[in-house]
C-alpha cells in the first residue's frame, strides 16, 4: 500500500470515528484497526494523533464547503444564494450521522491544549466567513454608467464594511443553527435561522 492510499484510508477513519464519538475517546489503534493500515504505516504518515487531528480537519473543512458550494450555485444569484446556505444547513441536519459541527466539537476537546487544532477551527471558521462575504458582494447591483459607478466606488469603503458585519450576523445565525441542531436533534433550527437571515436581507 503506497503512502497516499494509507493517508486517504487513515483520513476516512479518522473523519468517520472522530466525528461520531469524538477525538479523545478514539485511539490510534482503533484508527489503525478500521483503516486496514499497519501501525508503522500510520505513523509515519501521521507521527502524532495532533497531526492526524489536524488533517481529518483540514480535509473536512475542504470537502465541507465544497458541498455548500455545489449547492448554493444551483440557485439564482442574489439574495437567493445566501439563503440557500440555510437550506443546505437543513438538509445536512437532517442526515442521520449528522453529530454537529466537527471543527466545535474538535476545539472543545483539545483547542485549549492544541494550537494546532485551534488554528485548524479557526481556519475554517475564517474561510466560511470569506465565502458568505462573497456571496454578499455578489448581491450588490451592476454598475451602470461611469457616473454610477464613480459614485459606487466612493461608497465602497462603507459598503465592504457593511457587508462583513452583515456577513459576520449570518454566520453567527448558522452557527447557532449547527449548535442548536445537535442539541435538539432536529433540523428546524436551520429554518428558523433562514427566516433571520431573511429578515437581515430585507433591510440591507
Amino acid at each position: 500500500m503506497d503512502q497516499r492510499t494509507a493517508t486517504t484510508r487513515l483520513l476516512d477513519a479518522a473523519e468517520e470515528l472522530f466525528y461520531a464519538r469524538g477525538v479523545q475517546a478514539v485511539g490510534m489503534d482503533e484508527i489503525r484497526a478500521a483503516s486496514g493500515v499497519s501501525l508503522k504505516r500510520l505513523y509515519q504518515c501521521f507521527p502524532s494523533k495532533e497531526q492526524l487531528v489536524v488533517g481529518y480537519l483540514r480535509r473536512r473543512d475542504e470537502r465541507w464547503r465544497d458541498s455548500l458550494a455545489r449547492s448554493v450555485t444551483t440557485r439564482a444569484r442574489g439574495a437567493e444564494q445566501v439563503l440557500a446556505v440555510f437550506d443546505w444547513l437543513h438538509e445536512w441536519f437532517s442526515e442521520p450521522g449528522f453529530h454537529g459541527c466537527a471543527f466545535l466539537n474538535s476545539f472543545g476537546e483539545l483547542g485549549a491544549t492544541s494550537p494546532a487544532v485551534a488554528a485548524a477551527v479557526r481556519d475554517h471558521k475564517a474561510e466560511v466567513q470569506r465565502y458568505l462575504t462573497t456571496l454578499l458582494t455578489d448581491t450588490d447591483e451592476p454598475r451602470t454608467d461611469r457616473k454610477a459607478s464613480e459614485r459606487k466606488a466612493l461608497a465602497e469603503p462603507k459598503a465592504a464594511a457593511e457587508r462583513e458585519a452583515l456577513a459576520e450576523q449570518l454566520n453567527v445565525l448558522a452557527e447557532g443553527a449547527i449548535t442548536t441542531a445537535a442539541i435538539t436533534g432536529t433540523p428546524a433550527p436551520a429554518r428558523h435561522a433562514r427566516a433571520a437571515a431573511e429578515a437581515l436581507l430585507a433591510h440591507r
